[in-house]
């Protein structure tokens, strides 16, 4: 690192502190938002997020190289407008503090749950959905009551230009603050002492976040990732299988940390599979990489990984099969689907979460064999199941794990606003979506309030009254 890049770095870190004193000293002298308050902040953020659409699909095709401006307002501006409308309209019945029973040993007193929001929440985003990774979680964080400071990825530059712009125009830098930044500003941001971190990426710098913020006792949702496997049953018809699950793998190029991984078929069926799977890919992207709606991989560190990952598998025996024979564009950093054969644990590709458009086959040959091998492996962000089977549906629901499951569909599970979603394990911890997310962003205050009787001084010393006895004798019968 140069002077000038330790004197910049510097800088970041210390404008990070200061915002995080602002927004903390803000917080204290207005800890409660009310009703009223959050709907407005909601609000604000949704016209800024319409007026603001079609400049976000512009600068995510630029930051791609080639992103589809369907697959931006599918997967990244409809959700969160989707999301603000749906805790709009449940945020009040979220607010309510819930009544609990004091019980008759506490008698007579009043037992509630007050949700008070946290303070500051930290945001670290990705770059693989920069709009709905970042104010998903801020959507939440707000409708808890909270300030928010996020922390943008570094690979979307132009992207992150018009979501300050955005932010800006609905909050000033107390309420919800942006911070751009490298390796090292991220590595600052995650070390500062928030009242909770949420952090959306690997499962390898998920580890690191999780240090940092131990060092602060900063609670921590972690959004990972790992290997999604996709079950496709026997009983299931092939172009049914594929087609529920090839747009899940398509999106984004494949770089979603729920996107199928793998797919488990029988044995028997591998090669229809295959001509299926080939067939469908086609007809959605018939010009492959010159195709405007197949994104391009992020940038040319991402897509040389995933070439490298491919000549790995090809040098230990796999064989690579693309889905188009305009497959790869060097230059644009641009790759179709690539079906992986004969693979083994070996392969990088078997062993690390691909995030991108490359589909190993595991192939197997009776069902028992294909759940163990989802059982063997860590607990992944998502299980796709193909089956009309209720009888193996209900069995794969109860005897494997993972943060979530689709049946007959993939990915869209994550776009269900009223269900909680989240990892397991290696692929993540807690939630932020709907009512669970409401409640991570808040402290679930428990508050028992007495009257003018008080009964507690029956069981304050001296000890061994005939009251005192009764009760013991009563309570542990």
């Amino acid at each position: 690192m140069t002077v000038a890049e330790n004197v910049v770095t510097k800088l970041d870190i210390s404008a990070m502190q200061n915002t995080l004193h602002e927004q903390r000293a803000s917080y204290s002298a207005h800890p409660m938002p009310d009703y009223a308050e959050r709907i407005t902040q909601l609000k604000a953020l949704k016209k800024a997020l319409l007026v603001n659409k079609t400049a976000l699909c512009e600068a995510l095709d630029q930051d791609y190289g080639q992103r589809s401006h369907q697959d931006s307002l599918m997967a990244d501006v409809l959700p969160c407008v989707m999301n603000i409308s749906y805790t709009i309209k449940h945020l009040k019945k979220w607010m309510k503090p819930s009544k609990r029973h004091a019980g008759l040993l506490l008698a007579p007193a009043k037992v509630e749950v007050v949700y008070q929001p946290l303070g500051v929440i930290g945001i670290v985003v990705p770059w693989n959905f920069p709009v709905m990774l970042s104010l998903g979680p801020l959507i939440t964080a707000l409708a808890a009551g909270n300030r928010a400071m996020i922390k943008l990825s570094e690979f979307t530059p132009a992207t992150n230009i018009v979501l300050r712009e955005l932010l800006a125009s609905a909050f000033d830098n107390k309420h919800v603050a942006v911070f751009e930044g490298e390796a090292d500003i991220a590595a600052a941001f995650t070390a500062l002492p928030f009242d909770h971190l949420i952090f959306t990426g690997s499962t390898t710098v998920g580890r690191h976040v999780m240090r940092a913020a131990a060092d602060n006792l900063t609670p921590v949702t972690l959004e990972l990732g790992g290997k999604s496997p996709t079950i496709i049953a026997p009983d299931m018809p092939l172009n049914i299988a594929v087609e529920r699950m090839i747009y899940g793998k398509s999106l984004n190029g494949g770089q979603i940390c729920v996107a199928p991984d793998y797919a488990l078929v029988p044995e028997d069926k591998v090669d229809d599979f295959v001509t299926e799977y080939k067939k469908q890919f086609n007809k959605m992207y018939p010009k492959g990489t010159n195709n405007k709606d197949f994104t391009s991989v992020i940038n040319q560190r991402q897509y040389q990984r995933l070439t490298a990952w491919l000549d790995d598998a090809e040098s230990k025996g796999a064989t690579v099969i693309p889905c188009h024979e305009n497959s790869r564009d060097d230059e644009q950093h641009r790759m179709v689907t690539h079906i992986l054969l004969n693979t083994n644990d070996d392969m990088t590709v078997m062993q690390d979460e691909i995030f991108g458009p490359i589909l190993p086959i595991v192939p197997y040959k009776t069902i028992d064999q294909a759940i163990d091998y989802i059982q063997q492996r860590p607990r992944p962000l998502a299980l796709y199941l193909m089956s009309f089977d209720a009888e193996l549906q209900q069995r794969i629901k109860t005897t494997t794990h993972s943060g979530g499951m689709c049946i007959n569909d993939s990915v869209f599970h994550v776009a269900a606003d009223d269900a909680p979603f989240g990892g397991i394990g290696p692929s993540g911890m807690g939630h932020y979506h709907g009512k669970e997310g409401f409640l991570t962003f808040s402290k679930a205050k428990t508050i028992l309030s007495r009257g003018k009787i008080n009964t507690a001084k029956l069981v304050t010393p001296p000890y061994g009254g005939w009251i005192q006895k009764l009760m013991l004798a009563f309570f542990l019968r």
